[in-house]
């Protein structure tokens, strides 16, 4: 860092991105210093990759994956089982900040606001149950306080709010399970992209096949009375069970019987 101070000119015969990694190792030279000299392990903004520096590391305190590395997502599960992105930041933020605008836009979408919420346990904050409250939206999740004692007067009352409680956790399975559906079959299982734009542009990418591929089994779905009709006019047997399956899956066993 001296000889290149004093010789400034030195910077103009590096290449771009030569001149982009001196630069991130300019500021993470200055981060771990600061850690050594105030003996702390973590420094705001910490830069673990010189070709991405824009990717932070995340503490999760998942089982066998106690910190990741890669971009904070915030999606919605709709109606119709389609997914929007609400949110996608690089930096290591609490994200119960995120349902507020994801139910204005919501509103914005639609043109109203949703008859209740399924959220995770870190967007039930008080100050996003106060929000929900004051525009008649119910949040899924126990409510604050202490619990109700059990007597013989409540105990149907309690029974109701912890079925409603349970069925709420099932209704929110759906959402996480689209994570796991665009890292499968998606693009967002291995993101190969370095650039933080380039990134995102995948991220989304993934987010739309998604979508497309919901879009599709739903068409295809709603031809098989169509297909039938046409077996039926051409003599050609049709798989009878697969007709009347209701299984989201059901156009792949969908075939006619030669």
């Amino acid at each position: 860092a001296q000889t290149v101070d004093a010789h400034p000119g030195l910077l103009v015969h590096l290449s771009r991105y030569d001149y982009k990694s001196l630069l991130v190792i300019h500021t993470l030279y200055a981060q771990q210093r600061q850690m050594h000299s105030q003996r702390v392990h973590t420094v705001a903004d910490r830069i673990v990759s010189i070709s991405q520096p824009h990717v932070r590391p995340i503490v999760r305190g998942k089982a066998g994956k106690r910190v990741e590395f890669g971009a904070k997502l915030s999606i919605s599960h709709q109606r119709g089982g389609y997914v929007s992105v609400d949110t996608l930041r690089w930096d290591a933020y609490n994200e119960s900040a995120d349902l507020p605008p994801q139910i204005e836009s919501y509103k914005e979408r639609f043109g109203y606001y949703p008859s209740s919420v399924h959220a995770d346990t870190i967007y039930r904050t008080r100050a996003n149950r106060t929000y929900c409250k004051e525009r008649g939206i119910r949040l899924s999740g126990k409510p604050l306080g202490r619990p109700k004692k059990a007597t013989a007067e409540n105990a149907e009352e309690l029974k109701a709010q912890k079925r409603l409680e349970r069925q709420d956790e099932l209704d929110r399975i759906p959402v996480e399970g689209k994570f796991g559906n665009a890292k499968r079959k998606g693009t967002l299982g291995r993101i190969m992209a370095k650039l933080a734009p380039t990134s995102e542009s995948v991220i989304h990418v993934g987010i739309i096949v998604l979508n497309l591929n919901k879009w599709l089994t739903d068409l295809l779905l709603r031809l098989l009375p169509v297909l039938r009709s046409i077996a039926c006019a051409l003599s050609i047997p049709f798989e009878r069970e697969a007709i009347e399956s209701t299984s989201p899956n059901a156009y792949m066993r969908c075939r006619l019987v030669a």
